[in-house]
């Protein structure tokens, strides 16, 4: 029922200025990784073809970047990818351009594309001007991968449009995605082909006016929105300040109440949990750990309180309440998941910056925050056996 992301895990999510990390990747074969020379920037193997298109109709190829970075899973090291598609380790020697690295692809010179090796990692397009991306060393020394911070006023690219297409591609597949999860700037669609044509993200016509236009006018969401350049996930609002940390507070205290004298249903892959408030927590059977009462930094994170652990029981019912709370579906289903979208973020109280991308795609789906994947409406695609990847900045 629920299709984890195999990549970036929450590192990214809750650093001011994050580490791209190796922990959420997907694990790399012995094999592969004795066909890789992690000194040289010899070939990866993987070499899944890329394409992209400019409809933007405010940016020439001319003044769009293309920064493809990320881990390669068969040495586990950072990498950026140039345009052959040659995986090659980061070093802070490449911090050469103020401070910051330059690994970008104009997108003028990838009118035949480019190849994607192993790696897990994001593409990022930066338009009218260069992202800052350093390298640092890590907690072992190793070279690592410090990657823009959109939803940070004093960052290096803040003032520059930048959106990513975040992504795992391994011996097993491409898995991919949109993602609004920490800022939203420009609309990009992604189709992957392969044992499927599949296409999301894309949003309609006049999509990104509105999205900004709705929340904008939205008494507790528009703080978000900084101009024309970007919205800031509330959770990173809340962080810096922005964002009320007590949104939340009356729709948990309904949600305690009810559930303290009526039975939650969680149905996972693993079977029914049913569960109740009981000093002050959500206690399930079937060996789910319970819940703390979550706050509302909790809630948009999909951390603390609802932190999800890769374990089958505890993760995915955690996973479907974090859910229900953004989408203000948790006091009206005592069944969960929720299936019907035309039923999300109705409630007074919901993550309505999530809420407004979903009614302005094309196909309704939307990464807006963490767990937005369950029920299938995350602006997700996957294929065991990909063809290519055609990635488009669409109009606004």
């Amino acid at each position: 029922m629920i299709d984890r992301r195999l990549f970036l895990g929450g590192a990214s999510l809750a650093a001011t200025v994050p580490l791209l990390g190796a922990a959420g990747c997907a694990a790399p074969r012995a094999d592969l990784a004795a066909s890789s020379s992690s000194s040289s920037g010899a070939a990866n193997p993987g070499a899944l073809p890329v394409g992209f298109t400019n409809e933007s109709g405010r940016f020439t190829d001319d003044e769009i970047l293309v920064y493809v970075v990320g881990t390669d899973l068969t040495t586990d090291r950072h990498i950026h990818v140039d345009a052959a598609g040659t995986a090659i380790p980061v070093s802070e020697a490449d911090n050469t351009d103020d401070g910051y690295t330059d690994y970008s692809l104009p997108l003028s010179e990838l009118s035949g594309g480019l190849t994607l090796p192993y790696m897990s990692g994001r593409i990022y397009f930066a338009l009218g001007g260069k992202l800052g991306i350093r390298i640092v060393a890590d907690g072992d020394g190793n070279p690592a991968l410090q990657l823009p911070a959109g939803w940070v006023e004093d960052d290096h690219g803040f003032d520059i449009l930048h959106d990513t297409v975040e992504f795992t591609h391994n011996e097993d597949g491409m898995f991919c995605n949109t993602s609004m999860v920490d800022q939203f700037s420009v609309p990009i669609g992604i189709r992957l082909t392969g044992a499927e044509d599949q296409t999301t993200g894309t949003f309609r016509p006049g999509g990104r006016r509105a999205v900004f236009d709705t929340l904008a006018a939205d008494p507790d969401f528009g703080v978000l929105v900084h101009d024309d350049l970007r919205i800031i996930a509330p959770g990173h609002a809340l962080d810096s300040g922005l964002f009320p940390a007590d949104y939340f507070d009356p729709y948990v205290d309904r949600v305690w109440s009810h559930y303290a004298a009526n039975d939650l249903r969680v149905t996972t892959n693993a079977g029914t949990f049913t569960g109740r408030v009981q000093d002050g927590r959500l206690v399930f059977d079937g060996g789910v750990s319970p819940i703390d009462r979550p706050s509302t930094r909790d809630i948009l994170f999909c951390d603390g309180a609802l932190d999800a652990p890769n374990d089958g029981i505890t993760g995915p019912v955690a996973a479907i309440v974090g859910a229900a709370f953004n989408r203000g579906t948790l006091l009206s289903h005592a069944d969960q998941p929720a299936s019907d979208p035309a039923e999300f973020y109705a409630s007074d109280i919901s993550n309505r910056y999530a809420g407004v991308f979903h009614e302005h795609t094309v196909d309704g789906r939307a990464y807006g925050f963490a767990f937005d994947d369950v029920g299938d409406f995350a602006s997700y695609v996957q294929d065991h056996d990909p063809s290519a990847l055609h990635v488009t900045l669409t109009a606004f």
